[in-house]
């Protein structure tokens, strides 16, 4: 089996195999911090297969949604990020999400890169992240990486007792 990492978009078919990766990686790192009821409601908004397969489809239709970008090692999916173009010059990670049998191998890093340049490529100078604070599991992952926090974001919708989300950003 050739454990060689291959990179490249998304297609139609791997929509159930991104969210079911989607939704076990949100489950494992975020169930203790936002609690089993929230993670669960975001797993079933963002983790739909429908809604992976429609974002695949409508990828490369604007600079707001750039798609799916997804990582193979040995014929197996590895990991996946989504992002896009938020305003001009901004690009925005949506989402990223590591098997764990491949956490810790720089999946997670290509993937980054791999987004990062696609965004550049249309004309980002700057890219965002928004995650659940510093406790958040992916927060360390971006620091290293060169992100920084802007704030905390403001979100109307916050509950009471829920991690205050914050805005990190690196120039690209």
């Amino acid at each position: 089996m050739d454990d060689k990492l291959e990179l490249r978009a998304a297609v139609t078919d791997e929509a159930a195999r991104i969210a079911a990766l989607l939704a076990s990686s949100w489950r494992e790192n975020y169930a203790e911090l936002l609690g089993g009821y929230r993670t669960e409601r975001l797993v079933g908004e963002y983790c739909g297969v429908g809604r992976i397969s429609a974002e695949i489809s409508a990828a490369r239709a604007g600079d707001g949604w750039l798609g799916w970008i997804v990582a193979h090692v040995g014929g197996e999916l590895a990991g996946a990020v989504a992002g896009g173009i938020t305003t001009i010059g901004s690009g925005e990670i949506y989402t990223l999400c590591v098997a764990p049998a491949h956490s810790g191998k720089g999946v997670a890093t290509a993937l980054i890169a791999a987004a990062t340049e696609q965004q550049r490529a249309r004309g980002a100078t700057e890219q965002w992240v928004g995650l659940c604070g510093p406790e958040d599991p992916a927060f360390g992952f971006f620091t290293r990486r060169g992100f920084e926090p802007v704030g905390p974001d403001r979100h109307p919708a916050r509950a009471v007792g829920s991690p205050a989300p914050v805005r990190i950003r690196r120039t690209v």
